[in-house]
């Protein structure tokens, strides 16, 4: 049993809605957003993102998905798209947690070698223990935690809860 919730399935949807609204109002004049997911939950949560910004928005909205080995992050990180794909485009890096910003930094410097017109990150929990001067520009909630605690955004198939273990 799981006694350390720290965001309800209803809290959860409600944080995306508000999450994928900021991304709308960033990029109420862009064509075209690319919206890159890290695997795994970083990309469940971009997926649900991409699901309200097409109710909310005419835009084109391009879900990408990022592979990076989060135990060994300078490994090659692969996407589902090409660069070109995403060159000159307002992009949105999506994880689930924001522990140390480790998988976030590697994952922005992928990017960066291509030219972006607008880059953001989102991530549905933000702690407050960052080994690397990465923020999340879009969050649904900050929290400041012991080190010894871990969040888990635990994703089922009827239901998201975030909680901490």
């Amino acid at each position: 049993m799981i006694n350390n919730i720290i965001l309800s399935n209803t809290d959860v949807l409600n944080k995306i809605r508000r999450i994928a609204y900021q991304i709308y109002e960033v990029n109420y004049e862009e064509k075209e957003i690319i919206i890159a997911g890290i695997v795994d939950n970083g990309y469940f949560l971009a997926q649900k993102i991409v699901t309200v910004l097409e109710e909310i928005s005419d835009i084109k909205i391009t879900l990408c998905k990022v592979k990076i080995n989060k135990k060994q992050p300078l490994q090659t990180i692969q996407t589902d798209i090409k660069p070109e794909d995403y060159q000159n485009k307002s992009l949105v890096l999506v994880d689930d947690v924001l522990h140390s910003g480790t998988t976030l930094i590697y994952a922005i410097k992928h990017f960066l070698d291509v030219p972006i017109k607008k880059f953001k990150t989102a991530v549905l929990v933000n702690r407050n223990h960052k080994k690397y001067p990465v923020k999340a520009d879009f969050k649904g909630i900050s929290l400041s935690t012991s080190i010894r605690e871990h969040v888990i955004v635990d994703f089922t198939k009827n239901e998201i809860i975030a909680y901490l273990k």
